[in-house]
């Protein structure tokens, strides 16, 4: 996919849900009220403030994430893409998805949120099974995940779901088996992820003390393989380390991220980065609800990081993102993002033992990790860029 500075993609952040799971590092918040006349009239504030900075440009994309967006009122989702509609050029085709929760309550509200604008639905199930969604602090039951599931394709022209496998106590023969429903509902895409033990959450605290166990390494990694054999199987293959789609079912939205293209984010601890004047720039908002309320409502925006990227670190940001794809990186598009070619910024020696040990692909089009390379992304990262 070609990356163009005239296309722009935008996330929109709500940083509340009704809960806090214990798995989550993400910038999401409980709290007992929500003034939510102040949030919406705060992000058109936000999608003004970018309208300034950006200049006309064409959207191709809009992902509504969190937090759990779907608590919004389908009002404030149709009031923000009003706004977005005036402020930039918006592509024919253009991709608006929402990430909700499968409770009954939020799944009431799928068809105004179809009303409003929303053509593609991203569902939180997790777990299809009872135990393992209460293990994950989560909401719901996996009755109200197939319904929800339902529910989202008759309202909306493209939904996905994410499952998350490598749990405690779950056998290769159990993922296998959840894998199997869970594709015998997807309407072509699913967003499959092992669960990992992120640092500042409850899940992290338990582990360390030891009261959760997760399946080995060895048993985690016969998962990940075998995902990519079932999934591939049944035409919806990886097309990124965790995102699994038919042909033309992909996210356009991520993958502008994966391909390094522009896109703005607003809301508490969104960021984005942004082509100004020839430069990429960084830009990143305030963590802090309150705090992100507060400055926008007083200065018109919280941006409270704007950065003139290097070509170094761009370079190297670009390579870590596209990397992820099972199509690697475009040498095309980095030559044209970057403005130099791909060999200035890896390391040589290296690669060429990469290559020889058939971890990664390259040739006049792609660099890319192969099927064995792809488990060691991260690692091998590390040692291309030095």
């Amino acid at each position: 996919m070609p990356v163009s500075p005239k296309n722009l993609a935008l996330y929109i952040h709500w940083p509340f849900c009704l809960s806090k799971c214990p798995y989550c590092d993400f910038n999401s918040h409980v709290r007992e009220a929500i003034d939510e006349e102040a949030w919406a009239k705060a992000l058109v504030q936000e999608l003004n403030h970018y309208r300034e900075i950006s200049g006309p440009r064409t959207i191709t994309s809009v992902f509504f994430g969190g937090g759990t967006p779907s608590l919004m009122a389908a009002d404030t989702v149709d009031r923000l893409l009003n706004q977005m509609a005036r402020n930039w050029f918006v592509s024919d085709t253009v991709e608006i998805t929402l990430e909700a929760n499968p409770t009954s309550v939020e799944a009431n509200k799928f068809a105004a949120f179809a009303a409003a604008g929303i053509n593609r639905l991203s569902l939180g199930i997790q777990a299809l099974n009872d135990l393992d969604l209460k293990a994950l602090g989560r909401e719901h039951s996996v009755k109200e995940a197939r319904a929800a599931i339902d529910l989202s394709q008759k309202y909306f022209k493209r939904a996905s779901f994410d499952l998350i496998y490598a749990r405690m106590g779950q056998t290769l023969n159990q993922w296998e088996q959840e894998l199997t429903q869970a594709l015998d509902m997807s309407q072509g895409h699913l967003s499959l992820y092992q669960l990992t033990i992120e640092r500042g959450t409850a899940f992290y605290q338990a582990h360390e003390k030891g009261r959760i166990i997760l399946p080995s390494e060895d048993v985690s990694a016969d998962m990940y393989e075998l995902t990519q054999q079932i999934c591939q199987s049944r035409g919806i293959p990886a097309y990124e380390v965790s995102n699994h789609a038919a042909k033309g079912e992909e996210s356009r939205h991520n993958l502008t991220y994966w391909t390094y293209g522009d896109y703005i984010g607003i809301g508490p601890g969104a960021h984005g980065r942004l082509s100004i004047d020839g430069k990429i720039h960084a830009l990143s908002q305030d963590r802090s609800p309150e705090k992100w309320l507060k400055n926008v409502t007083e200065n018109g925006h919280a941006t409270d990081h704007k950065e003139a990227l290097s070509r170094e670190t761009a370079a190297e940001e670009m390579i870590m993102m596209s990397l992820r794809l099972n199509s690697g990186l475009s040498r095309r598009n980095f030559e044209n993002r970057i403005g130099e070619k791909l060999e200035k910024f890896i390391d040589h020696n290296y690669l060429q033992r990469l290559l020889e040990l058939d971890y990664m692909e390259m040739d006049d089009h792609h660099l890319k990790a192969t099927a064995k390379g792809m488990p060691l992304l991260n690692g091998l990262l590390a040692r291309i860029l030095g």
